[in-house]
């Protein structure tokens, strides 16, 4: 069975003033919101043997009664918040990062308070020194406060289970993660991977920071993943948000669902 779970935040539409917008696509038109971008929200939680992982935070979003979205829906799954042991970040643009750090009642601190944040050192700085609004600085500050912070510099190991890499792609220091735990081997590439629909029609993307290299990154994730079975993990898919390979008859693969 697959230990891992979309703590799905939202469908929004996003601009170029990178303004988050709740979309509902039963009720709203795309027409009405022009030159935007759609996309679905999804952190990850993974159960490995050292403890639960969390890949990336969302939007930081709060429910009706005042909660972070993604510690309810931590909740809803029967896990304690104080259990998350890593948070995986792959890089810090606001979707992914905004959900590290709780900000309620006048107070500010990190979501999960037992977690090593582990975080790139070079994306770490060029997010903090950087004035665009693709970034929410005042969550760094708190994250820096905590004694949370874990920086990483190019690939390496965190432990026997999970490894990461300096990929550089989507941002210039972006990281992508394999978690090998329980005979599985867990894929999460962010954005540079992050629909299933991007294996089968790559492009270069305006909105990578090296368009060319997130493309040649995505050809190779999927060659080195598909044959074999790695399970991947899409962020801001709008289908599934889990998937494996399947092989085909002619030896070609297709993503599916890994959940059911």
């Amino acid at each position: 069975m697959v230990k891992a779970y979309s703590l799905y935040e939202g469908s929004y539409s996003v601009d170029k003033s990178k303004k988050f917008i709740p979309f509902d696509p039963k009720k709203d038109d795309p027409k009405d919101r022009p030159g935007s971008l759609f996309v679905h929200i999804h952190p990850f939680l993974l159960e490995t043997k050292a403890g639960l992982v969390l890949l990336d935070t969302g939007l930081g979003r709060r429910t009706d009664d005042d909660e972070l979205v993604i510690h309810a829906n931590i909740k809803k799954l029967g896990f304690d918040i104080d259990d998350v042991r890593y948070v995986l970040m792959s890089h810090l643009h606001k979707d992914h990062a905004n959900g590290m750090v709780d900000f309620k009642d006048g107070s500010k601190r990190v979501a999960f308070p037992n977690a090593e944040y582990i975080i790139q050192e070079q994306e770490w700085e060029a997010a903090f020194s950087t004035e665009s609004p693709s970034y929410r600085t005042d969550v760094f500050d708190v994250l820096q406060r905590s004694g949370n912070l874990v920086f990483v510099n190019g690939d390496g190991h965190l432990n026997d289970e999970i490894r990461y890499e300096l990929s550089g792609g989507h941002s210039e220091f972006h990281q992508v993660f394999h978690i090998q735990t329980e005979e599985e081997h867990f894929f999460f590439g962010g954005d540079e991977l992050p629909e299933p629909e991007e294996i089968f029609r790559n492009f270069i993307a305006k909105y990578d920071y090296d368009g060319r290299r997130a493309k040649k990154l995505r050809e190779e994730y999927w060659a080195a993943g598909a044959p074999e079975g790695w399970v991947f993990m899409f962020y801001h898919s709008k289908s599934i948000a889990i998937g494996r390979p399947e092989q085909r008859e002619d030896g070609t693969y297709k993503i599916i669902d890994a959940t059911k």
